[in-house]
């Protein structure tokens, strides 16, 4: 077997007949070992190369690709945030109201972009919890050495899984093999310690492996699960219910060490067509619009118009754009924000002409035109581009190692040092390095952004909650460096914004609403599931 990268990886070609019947010895084929046999390789005398493992347990890779894709991941941590809103357009978005619930944080156990997570998550679990069963039972005949690594490297890939629904519906079933019985509910603390055994077992973290490069692209290595540690010890308190934040800098020191990270010089290569040579790049997912499909989220927030803009072959939706009060918080001389918002003049690649223009004003998510609201476009759209995107998705960067680390300093009293990590990440954005700089007294204060509703006009509608945010300038500067990234919701949960603050048309509806509700379905069919608090239902 030959595993092919960028751009068809994950995708696997066979390279010898064997393959064929290993495929109908594990999902089930009937092949009769008694009759005569043509082929060189019989079940008896297999054994597994890793490019055929590699092949098998793409399967529990390959379901990240519906992060990106329609109301996805993306969409279940940036819609419910203070970034990203899709309000009713001319061509239509009410779509039943399901961004509006999503902006308003009234969504009910039938919503499909908190079920789309829930089964996605599960399929890739089962897939994973398939592939150890047939590793560990004998089924697929590999040498030991090699079990070693590759079920240390599914333990963290399922450890992966699980941290995205532990941080979206907190108590969920903890499924650990491959059977057919009813799961039973954990608690969310029990699946955050779950992630954290798995990760720091010596069985797992000493077995990854710590080679970068081609062959590692796209799969999680020793310093993906250091960084994936960190990002659970960095959200522990809200999981658990107790901070760990020097824990959080011991497994950001392990990722800095390596020194097989860097950042880009360039903010903008991180999100190219071609970035799977990116230094920043932890993690990724990768994409390819004709064999790795999936990313269609360019389509709901370009416009109808950015077809002529960047000669796609596709023509956008125009649905999403940004909350004005998210867009004024930007010091106007960062870079960042031209390299990820499409803004005023919009030019027609041919001739030059202005095609529309964009504003920074959304009277109401009950109507809004075409041309109000901001665009994204963080990540490169290359000429010709299709309904998917090619370009593959940075799930895990160095600079969130260093401003996690920085994160954990500030809330521990050493601002200063904090302060210094901040300004190196900033650096690349400003061409004059004062402006880049930072001081620890900064990122104790106050947010920039003015929360409260917004009036028709723009204007502050009714203020809701003003006290200061602990940490919010801090906050910010997450927001700037990873908007459009999904994890909004997760960083303004962390820092008590998203269950207490008003912004655009939202006004807070409790903290129940941290936690998404389980699907109706699913309680339905499973007796052992119990609802999350606040909502119905189970």
């Amino acid at each position: 077997m030959k595993l092919i990268y960028k751009k068809e990886r994950i995708y696997v070609k066979p390279a010898f007949t064997g393959f064929i019947l290993l495929l109908a010895i594990l999902f089930g084929g009937c092949v009769k070992l008694d009759e005569e046999v043509y082929s060189e390789v019989l079940e008896e005398t297999f054994t597994a190369t890793e490019a055929d493992v590699t092949a098998l347990i793409a399967s529990g890779y390959t379901p990240l690709r519906y992060i990106m894709g329609w109301q996805g991941l993306f969409d279940i941590q940036e819609e419910p945030g203070d970034i990203i809103i899709t309000p009713t357009r001319p061509n239509g978005w009410d779509d039943g109201g399901t961004y509006k619930r999503m902006h308003f944080h009234t969504w009910d156990n039938e919503q499909w972009q908190c079920r789309n997570t829930w089964l996605t998550c599960y399929e890739a679990i089962n897939n994973v919890n398939r592939v150890m069963s047939q590793i560990q039972s004998g089924s697929l005949p590999i040498e030991e050495e090699q079990s070693v690594k590759v079920l240390a490297e599914l333990r963290a890939l399922r450890a992966l899984w699980y941290s995205i629904l532990c941080d979206t519906h907190g108590n969920v079933p903890l499924v650990i093999a491959y059977n057919d019985e009813l799961p039973k509910q954990s608690s969310r603390a029990d699946i955050y310690k779950f992630i954290i055994d798995e990760l720091t077992d010596t069985d797992v973290i000493e077995n990854l492996t710590e080679v970068v490069d081609q062959t590692t692209y796209g799969r999680i290595t020793k310093w993906a699960a250091y960084q994936l540690l960190a990002r659970m010890y960095i959200n522990a308190e809200v999981y658990s219910g107790t901070a760990e934040w020097e824990k959080c800098i011991l497994a950001c020191n392990k990722v800095i060490a390596c020194e097989k990270y860097d950042l880009e010089s360039n903010y903008k290569d991180i999100f190219k067509v071609d970035n799977e040579d990116s230094d920043e790049i932890v993690f990724a997912v990768p994409y390819d619009n004709k064999n790795g499909t999936g990313w269609n989220a360019h389509m709901k927030q370009l416009l109808p118009a950015h077809r002529d803009v960047f000669n796609m072959t596709a023509q956008p939706w125009g649905g999403s754009s940004a909350n004005p009060q998210f867009i004024n918080s930007y010091n106007p001389q960062d870079k960042r924000f031209d390299a990820t918002w499409l803004h005023g003049d919009q030019l027609n690649a041919t001739n030059g002409s202005v095609v529309m223009t964009l504003v920074n004003k959304m009277p109401s998510i009950y109507d809004c035109e075409f041309e109000e609201g901001y665009r994204v476009c963080k990540y490169e759209i290359e000429a010709g581009c299709k309904s998917n995107m090619s370009n593959d998705l940075p799930y895990f960067r160095y600079a969130d190692v260093l401003l996690m680390k920085a994160e954990c300093l500030l809330r521990t009293g050493k601002s200063d040092e904090a302060a210094v990590l901040v300004s190196e990440v900033r650096t690349r954005d400003f061409d004059d390095i004062n402006d880049a700089k930072v001081t620890g007294a900064e990122l104790l204060g106050n947010t920039t952004i003015q929360y409260g509703t917004l009036a028709e006009d723009g204007t502050i509608d009714s203020p809701g909650d003003q006290s200061a945010v602990l940490y919010g300038r801090f906050l910010d500067e997450l927001g700037w460096e990873f908007a459009a990234e999904f994890r909004r919701r997760t960083d303004m949960i962390r820092f008590g914004v998203y269950q207490t603050k008003s912004w655009y048309n939202h006004e807070p509806q409790g903290a129940h609403t941290i936690l998404f509700p389980i699907g109706l379905e699913e309680l339905n069919t499973n007796s052992n599931l119990v609802q999350n608090p606040g909502y119905t239902g189970g």
